[in-house]
């Protein structure tokens, strides 16, 4: 405001000068505001500037490539893990199955099943099942039996008659048995 002005209007020279300092107070804090501003947009254009010194120089199809290269790579191992999640539930699933069919050696039953046509097969446990019937029928020897005795290793009490392992000992000795009266 200019002071002229002021006292035209026919102020006394105090107000005049109260409403001067009170608007250049104003026009200080306008002032100080301004010019952060103007030293933030400062800042951000320096900031972006050497942002962009940085790309100087640099072939933007070639990052593009890279970009797809790597887009690729991270397909190829996202399918891999899928494959092996899918591995994993497979082998669960069949190293269940045998556990359950009574197989003595897993490893050895897995060798003679088709591993492959398994793992593609829609119903994969049924047909796990079929198989190791299958490996069962054709190797019993393989799995645990129900019978009680295939091949009994103790005297079954038929044929001689010793009363105990001492009556054996002396037969075997050309002695006869001990007489227990």
């Amino acid at each position: 405001m200019q002071r002229k002005f002021l006292e035209d209007l026919g102020l006394e020279k105090e107000v005049i000068d109260k409403i001067l300092d009170e608007n250049g107070a104003d026009l200080e804090k306008t002032k100080a505001k301004l010019e952060a501003e103007r030293d933030n947009y400062k800042s951000q254009l320096e900031t972006a500037q050497n942002a962009l010194k940085e790309f100087e120089g640099v072939d933007v199809k070639d990052l593009q490539e890279k970009i797809t290269t790597l887009n690729n790579d991270l397909a190829k191992k996202d399918t891999e893990y899928q494959q092996k999640i899918a591995d994993m539930g497979f082998n669960s699933v069949l190293d269940g199955a045998i556990a359950k069919s009574g197989a003595k050696n897993t490893k050895a039953v897995k060798a003679l099943l088709d591993l492959e046509a398994l793992k593609t097969s829609k119903n994969q446990a049924e047909d796990i099942t079929k198989a190791l019937e299958t490996v069962k029928s054709e190797n019993d020897f393989m799995f645990t039996s129900n019978e009680p005795f295939k091949n009994p290793v103790k005297d079954t009490g038929s044929g001689n008659n010793f009363g105990s392992n001492d009556d054996a000992m002396r037969a075997v000795m050309g002695l006869p048995p001990e007489n227990k009266n």
